[in-house]
């Protein structure tokens, strides 16, 4: 079975992903804040080295051998237009760094190491509705670095097909996670649910099952594709 890097393991989709991949049997190496077993590398992305040190970190785990990377990990916090010139600039650069930045630089180690190993290799980049949508005025910079996952997703997907590195993307809507609650919270709970036709918000194992048929089992012809899972809140 292969071995697959999946970030920001901690909890929500991230979790549920680790714990769908090993019950297929695949080894998991993590990513995380906070290091809770000895296939966890703690990191923080908001360093500019960790992406590289955590990319080392999974190779000399895996004994030199990664088949696939899911881009998970992310951040999303409030930045309002009227903050202070350089408190909303620190705050869009920190999520670009966090979303789009680390999940570019680890994408680029994974494609160069299929590609100098001459093997195949599946990436998998958990980006968001807001990509196609947008989001609120206080996170341009939330929509912007997931619209930027998916620019960067399109583009290794087209580069890399031929040499058997396939890319997949998963815009989810609302999930019920921690992340999730704090928007509902903002943007008025319940009656934001209006917005969704399906009536409720996707549960993370959700959003797990198609991030592990990406990484497992999608067929080859998918690969550039990107999977909404919205509740129908955003059909395009």
């Amino acid at each position: 079975m292969p071995t697959i890097l999946v970030t920001g393991s901690s909890r929500g989709i991230g979790q549920s992903i680790c714990q769908a991949l090993q019950a297929r049997g695949v080894r998991v190496i993590k990513q995380a804040t906070t290091a809770r077993d000895a296939d966890t590398i703690a990191a923080d992305f908001a360093d500019p080295p960790a992406p590289q040190m955590v990319w080392q970190g999974a190779l000399d785990r895996a004994d030199g051998q990664i088949d696939g990377l899911i881009n998970n990990a992310g951040i999303f916090i409030a930045n309002s237009i009227d903050s202070s010139d350089i408190a909303w600039l620190d705050a869009w650069e920190d999520t670009m760094r966090v979303n789009l930045t680390a999940a570019a630089q680890l994408s680029r180690f994974a494609v160069r190491h299929w590609l100098e190993g001459e093997r195949a290799g599946r990436l998998v980049h958990i980006a968001s509705r807001a990509a196609h949508r947008g989001d609120s005025p206080a996170h341009w910079h939330y929509a912007a670095s997931k619209g930027g996952m998916l620019a960067m997703h399109k583009t290794i997907a087209r580069a890399y097909a031929s040499q058997g590195i396939l890319s997949f993307a998963i815009a989810p809507g609302f999930t019920d996670t921690a992340m999730a609650d704090d928007y509902l919270s903002s943007r008025g709970g319940p009656g934001l649910l209006a917005d969704i036709p399906l009536g409720r918000v996707a549960e993370p194992d959700e959003i797990a099952r198609i991030a592990v048929f990406c990484a497992l089992d999608a067929p080859p012809s998918m690969t550039g594709a990107v999977i909404d899972a919205n509740g129908a809140s955003y059909v395009r």
